[in-house]
């Protein structure tokens, strides 16, 4: 079926607001509806079939109206927010309501027709879910053992707040263990294969694999390396105009910084173990980089590493 409305969507925790072209005339229909099922049905009456429903990925709030959409044959497209403000400057739009959001998103859904969103499998929204948990909760135990270290330095004898403290950081690292065997359960009901192969890879453990199958749907959601390279914000930043300014090139960071410093852990182990990545660490040093940017190099490398074995299912690690 054909679109040809573009509906500009912005949400947030309690209602999200519409705007919807008119039809005879330019300018949109602003409605405004309660972020539950029952304003979801109310909205996809108003809605012609040919919509094409853009909103931002607005923490959660997006989730279940995307979803609903999309279970209701709508073209659903989710845009990254820095897409929508970096829009809404370029055309020098300075009122800043719910509104004029609704409006704004429509204008680019009109404009650069975003692709298609689907809508994860249920056990990755899971996966996701419990990442998030476990980034907070190494968050609180790092916090805690600081807390825990100033206890000590302070000199100060306070027997009861330490104790507290110790107790806290014993309850954290046992919630932060169930939820990772919580993820390897799921990763290994879902993915088995693919996360045993991901691990053939010398430098690349449990918690790197699983996150790579994660960020990835395993490795369904990229076509090539440089998609997943650049998402990760592994991809080189190249700092050039005229002739005059030559900059250094640094790796792009407008990516997961989660998975970055996991694979630069991972290059550290892979530099010992993994016979190319070895090689590319030594060699990168001898010409004198520095060893944290052929440590960045020996983590790109391994990303590809993934890549190939993740897309390719009969293949496990070889020395390439």
């Amino acid at each position: 079926m054909e679109t040809k409305v573009n509906v500009g969507i912005d949400i947030s925790k309690k209602s999200f607001d519409v705007a919807i072209p008119r039809k005879e005339k330019e300018g949109y229909i602003h409605r405004r509806y309660s972020n539950n099922i029952e304003g979801f049905t109310k909205f996809i009456k108003d809605l012609d079939p040919t919509s094409n429903c853009i909103m931002e990925a607005s923490g959660v709030y997006y989730l279940q109206l995307a979803i609903f959409l999309h279970n209701n044959k709508m073209r659903v497209c989710v845009v990254n927010p820095l897409t929508i403000k970096r829009f809404s400057q370029m055309r020098l739009i300075r009122a800043k309501t719910d509104k004029k959001d609704s409006a704004i998103i429509a204008e680019y859904g009109k404009i650069e027709f975003p692709e298609e969103w689907i809508p994860r499998a249920e056990h990755m929204l899971q996966m996701q879910q419990l990442q998030a948990l476990h980034d907070n909760l190494i968050k609180q135990l790092s916090s805690l053992k600081n807390q825990q270290e100033a206890f000590v330095e302070s000199g100060i004898n306070n027997e009861f707040g330490a104790k507290m403290v110790s107790d806290e950081i014993v309850h954290v690292k046992l919630k932060i263990k169930e939820i990772e065997n919580e993820l390897v359960k799921i990763t290994k009901k879902h993915h088995s294969d693919l996360f045993e192969r991901l691990q053939t890879i010398k430098g690349i453990g449990k918690r790197a694999a699983m996150t790579l199958i994660l960020i990835t749907d395993g490795f369904t959601r990229f076509t090539n390396c440089k998609q997943l390279c650049a998402y990760v914000g592994l991809s080189p930043r190249i700092f050039e105009s005229g002739t005059s300014v030559k900059g250094r090139a640094k790796i792009c960071k407008m990516g997961m910084a989660r998975m970055r410093k996991l694979l630069y852990m991972c290059s550290m182990s892979a530099i010992s173990s993994n016979k190319s990545c070895k090689e590319m660490f030594n060699r990168l040093t001898e010409r004198g980089k520095n060893g944290k940017l052929a440590l960045i190099a020996v983590a790109n490398k391994l990303l590809k590493q993934a890549f190939v074995i993740g897309k390719n299912k009969d293949m496990v690690y070889q020395e390439f």
